[in-house]
């Protein structure tokens, strides 16, 4: 098996002396259980997905806290939520013990609302998500072509087992995603909420127009609303929002939707080879949220804190990803071409053109492998974006 060093190894030991709980989130089959249990060789593995140690913990936490007390990884955590205050309770009684507990969860929601409650300044919070193109390019397993690992997705199960997409991605869906909206709100029907994902596969890249999306999955507003709530709690979906700072009322204000790993994304549109994605209309935005995700992914792996955004006025002008550097922006746009030209960079100057903070950066990142300093901005690869150094 193929061993992938993960970025956010060195940002959790950096952190392990400094918090008493660490806790790490994201979705499943990120590769949560195989860091942890790398990182923590010593310390004892509690999963609460298991009925006997979820019985334990909910019907008596001081009992199961006297067991499990010290140097101990608990999985899926927010299966036994009793258990947060006692922890902040033990936590609170030694101070001066860091990094004993270490909390692991794919729910989102539920993880961090206890930890918001009970936990609040005691924890470091990660979020591993998918492969990076940086950990799969320095594992060797990056594919050649940007649309070939597009298709092919980020999830390390494909990799460390040797999985194909196509049986991966059916039963990730009716594994974990279908399980984890069901835990989280009442579907009646789960053929009408896989029709639902299916029709936000379809909005990938786009601007997310919520009231549409309902009326096409035959469901209300408000039931669109908590649907992809729990999509993106389960880390399945996430938004941009718009960058409005000191412009006029004529900039969008609305988010636009991107799936945080294409390969689901192409499963979702039945899009399955190469050939199919390159005439496909759809190729510009998915390769718009490969790397969107990729920022994404890069941000939450290496630790940082960035503010991301994109622009767009009524004109259809847009940039497609923004950086509020406080006193400055860095703006870049994404083209799904190896070919760069003059008019690519479009979008870019007409939103320097306009824009009255100054602009640090600018960039254009392509889908072949070149980088190269133009009068109008940085031309950016695939695979060499973002750089987080």
């Amino acid at each position: 098996m193929k061993v992938i060093n993960r970025q956010i190894y060195n940002a959790i030991r950096e952190y392990q002396n400094k918090y008493p709980i660490l806790a790490l989130t994201g979705p499943r089959q990120s590769g949560k259980t195989t860091l942890l249990r790398t990182l923590f060789p010593d310390y004892r593995y509690v999963s609460l997905e298991n009925p006997d140690n979820r019985d334990f913990a909910l019907n008596d936490p001081n009992g199961f806290l006297a067991e499990y007390d010290d140097q101990v990884i608990f999985d899926e955590v927010q299966q036994a939520p009793t258990i947060f205050s006692y922890l902040q309770t033990i936590v609170d009684s030694r101070p001066d013990r860091m990094g004993g507990f270490i909390l692991s969860g794919s729910q989102n929601f539920h993880l961090m609302e206890r930890i918001t409650q009970s936990l609040a300044g005691r924890v470091a919070i990660f979020k591993l998500l998918p492969l990076d193109i940086q950990e799969l390019s320095a594992a060797n397993l990056l594919a050649d072509d940007p649309f070939d690992q597009l298709i092919h997705g980020f999830y390390p199960a494909m990799y460390d087992r040797k999985i194909s997409p196509s049986v991966f991605y059916s039963n990730y869906i009716q594994t974990y995603v279908n399980r984890d909206v069901t835990e989280l709100m009442e579907v009646r029907d789960l053929r009408q909420f896989q029709n639902f994902l299916s029709l936000c596969a379809t909005r990938a890249g786009q601007l997310l127009n919520l009231s549409a999306l309902a009326n096409e999955a035959g469901i209300t507003q408000p039931t669109a609303k908590s649907w992809l709530s729990a999509l993106e709690s389960s880390y399945i979906t996430f938004q941009l929002y718009p960058f409005h700072k000191n412009f006029s009322k004529r900039v969008v204000k609305t988010p636009k939707l991107y799936f945080y790993d294409t390969g689901l994304l192409c499963h979702l549109l039945k899009i399955n080879k190469r050939k199919m994605l390159l005439t496909h209309p759809v190729k510009g935005a998915l390769f718009e949220n490969m790397m969107i995700a990729e920022f994404f992914k890069q941000m939450h792996h290496s630790y940082q804190n960035q503010s991301p955004w994109f622009w767009r006025d009524n004109h259809g002008d847009e940039v497609d990803l923004l950086l509020d550097k406080g006193t400055s922006l860095d703006i870049f746009e994404m083209k799904a071409s190896e070919t760069v030209l003059t008019e690519n960079f479009k979008g870019l100057a007409k939103f320097e053109s306009i824009s009255t903070i100054p602009l640090s950066s600018k960039g254009l990142v392509n889908a072949g492998s070149l980088n190269q300093k133009r009068s109008y901005g940085n031309v950016i690869s695939w695979r060499d974006f973002p750089d987080f150094s």
